[in-house]
């Protein structure tokens, strides 16, 4: 026999065999008490199920918007020509758009950047045969634009870096144009009247899955043609940049090279325009890593103080079942003299005790687990 503290340990086996009994009697007070059983686990299983549909529910939401990020690029950088609010009497729009030297400097100047390209957007008249449609988005872009934007083609080829520098007349189109337009499945080689100029058909697009955050590409027609082409038809279309940035490696991360990227097309551009210390930009840099990283510090606000709150419950889940351990004990204290005028020891009847109150949270735990990963899986 052992002493510590007022208690009395036995040997390894006789403990073990005085445990067993004492989980059954506890079982059998849990079972003989059903309904008050149930109402004390109450508690637990609303706790638990919450902690672990919120959990659930904020890491599922997290995820689907990474991924809704990550389909839209995380490694996406945009730049375009604004007017100072300060400039707004004495500049114009013309003033600042950004122009095609500006890209090619960016390209040449800044390290932390991949590739990029130039984009300019209007919206045309397409006709095909006696089918027309209007208000068709037609963007002028470099061959890089497959790579940003990860899309490649199903049928024809790509765009090239001769059809930029000749200007020619040719065009991608998605398979939504198609269907508007009555198109061969595959119409390569085919002509379309864009506006009034015809444009050969070189490829087909892939279809880019639609993003719920972003919009997608699948529904409405589009078609993509040469950038010098498209400034060619309309010198005054709106441009901007569409800049992919260098993968992570080492110890540089991405909001490292986000941060790089932006303060080297900052000072190239204001080198550029001639702005010195005191005057504003006269464009704008958004980059979607900075999204990316505002999403997540707002993320985990949201899921700590979520927690912290649904966590109440199982606090007082807990207090619940302390006070029916508590009326319970105030219920068998006869039985617990009785036990005791037979030779039970105080460790045996406090283990008891606790064993009834262990099985109570189990019973309603397990239950409130298999609760909550129940209603995330629905949602």
């Amino acid at each position: 026999m052992i002493r510590f503290f007022g208690f009395v340990f036995a040997p390894a086996a006789w403990f073990v065999r005085i445990f067993i009994q004492t989980v059954l009697l506890a079982l059998g007070q849990v079972w003989a008490n059903k309904v008050r059983s149930i109402l004390t686990a109450l508690g637990i299983i609303i706790g638990t199920g919450s902690v672990i549909a919120v959990v659930g529910g904020l890491t599922g939401m997290k995820n689907f918007v990474l991924g809704e990020f990550e389909t839209f690029g995380a490694r996406k950088m945009w730049v375009w020509g604004q007017v100072p609010d300060s400039k707004r009497s004495t500049l114009s729009w013309e003033d600042v758009r950004m122009s095609t030297y500006e890209a090619e400097l960016i390209l040449d100047k800044a390290p932390s950047i991949s590739t990029l390209t130039p984009v300019c957007s209007t919206s045309e008249e397409i006709s095909y045969g006696k089918k027309t449609k209007r208000g068709v988005s037609v963007r002028g872009i470099w061959p890089a634009w497959h790579e940003i934007e990860d899309r490649g083609v199903i049928y024809g080829r790509p765009l090239s870096k001769i059809d930029v520098e000749e200007k020619r007349q040719v065009c991608l189109i998605n398979e939504a144009a198609i269907e508007e337009l009555n198109l061969d499945r595959d119409p390569t080689g085919d002509f379309l009247l864009v506006g009034n100029r015809r444009f050969l058909i070189i490829g087909v697009l892939e279809t880019k899955e639609a993003s719920v955050m972003f919009g997608g590409n699948a529904a409405r027609s589009e078609l993509y043609i040469p950038f010098e082409t498209s400034k060619m038809m309309n010198p005054y279309t709106w441009t901007y940049f569409v800049v992919q940035l260098d993968e992570p490696a080492g110890e540089r991360t991405m909001d490292d090279i986000a941060a790089d990227a932006r303060a080297e097309v900052r000072f190239i551009l204001r080198t550029h325009r001639g702005l010195t210390g005191e005057d504003e930009d006269t464009f704008g840099i958004e980059v979607m890593a900075n999204h990316i990283e505002q999403f997540m510090q707002v993320a985990g606000v949201i899921g700590m103080i979520a927690t912290a709150v649904v966590s109440i419950s199982l606090l007082v889940g807990g207090i619940g079942i302390m006070n029916i351990m508590l009326v319970s004990v105030s219920e068998r204290t006869r039985e617990i003299g009785l036990r005791k005028a037979v030779g039970a020891r105080p460790l045996v009847v406090l283990v008891q005790f606790l064993v009834e109150a262990v099985i109570l949270c189990l019973i309603g735990g397990l239950i409130g687990l298999a609760a909550g990963f129940g209603l995330v899986t629905a949602l």
